[in-house]
């Protein structure tokens, strides 16, 4: 089982011909709604890559709330641990350039109302993975890795988005996802010695004893386990869009973990999985099917 306690957004998406600057207008092409969130992209990720998943985490009582769900619905998750709360379900508003980059401002609503008290519904069990990220207040995140080690699970914690205050409670997770930036961030935080990123993962790794693991967009991904590292390449593709691609891959990551494959094998499938999430738009519309990984992996 793995269970994702974690944001449950409804993502509202502009195309644009070029991201703006502070201050600037630029004119939109398309618009759409798609359901999002960090949690609900990574357990459905998880979902698609063939776990048997849950999720903990809580939606508003309003028109948005049923499409912020369907997804998961439609995917099998198990939602008994969704709670229906008084605050409007999380916003994630999206600026898509025509290069696939983009900008995001997130609007926690319900997601800030899932308390440690909710963990109760999570029902974690010995051998469980619990995957986590930083769209719900810190103290429940913070809880759920204390409560999953108790009980014998697995832990994931995807750090995005960053935040300074999380630093302290990296090294209790046994697996610690990021993207460049926020390593690099998160690394000056903990006052990592000063060098190249691969020595600063080492080092993070060594007094954490966590593995840690850094994607690198289009150059793959870079994992440091002990003192080893492990890079696998991302797939060639041309990008349409990049949401929800990190995501994918904490999800299919998850997947391959909890399915017992290595970390090299899990690391390969993820990294398939988070490239063909490039080639659609939106978060959860993108995540490809087991079937579609196995093909990208054969090719």
């Amino acid at each position: 089982m793995i269970t994702v306690v974690g944001s449950i957004n409804l993502d509202l998406i502009a195309t644009v011909g070029r991201l703006p600057g502070p201050g600037e207008t630029v004119p939109g092409g398309d618009f759409n709604s798609a359901p999002g969130g960090k949690g609900a992209n990574q357990a459905l990720a998880a979902a698609r890559a063939g776990a048997e998943v849950r999720m903990v985490g809580a939606v508003g009582k309003d028109a948005f709330a049923g499409e912020a769900i369907a997804y998961l619905k439609d995917g099998g998750v198990d939602l008994s641990g969704v709670a229906e709360v008084h605050a409007a379900t999380g916003i994630a508003l999206i600026l898509v350039g025509s290069d696939g980059e983009n900008m995001i401002a997130v609007v926690p609503g319900a997601n800030g109302s899932v308390v440690p008290g909710d963990l109760a519904k999570a029902r974690f069990a010995k051998g469980d993975v619990v995957l986590l990220q930083h769209e719900i207040p810190l103290a429940t995140v913070d809880a759920a890795l204390e409560a999953a080690r108790k009980a014998g699970a697995v832990t994931m914690l995807n750090t995005a988005p960053f935040r300074a205050e999380a630093a302290r409670f990296l090294g209790k997770a046994d697996y610690v996802v990021a993207n460049e930036t926020e390593f690099d961030l998160y690394a000056d935080a903990l006052a990592l010695p000063v060098g190249e990123r691969p020595d600063r993962m080492r080092e993070f790794a060594r007094r954490t004893h966590a593995t840690v693991i850094v994607t690198l967009g289009a150059d793959g991904v870079l994992a440091a386990k002990g003192g080893d590292l492990i890079h696998v390449e991302a797939l060639k593709i041309k990008p349409v869009d990049t949401v929800g691609a990190g995501d994918t891959f904490c999800g299919y990551l998850a997947a391959g973990l909890a399915a017992g494959l290595d970390l090299k094998e899990a690391l390969k499938r993820a990294a398939a999985a988070g490239s063909l999430a490039c080639l659609k738009s939106g978060a959860q519309p993108s995540i490809p099917l087991a079937a579609e990984v196995d093909a990208a992996l054969k090719g």
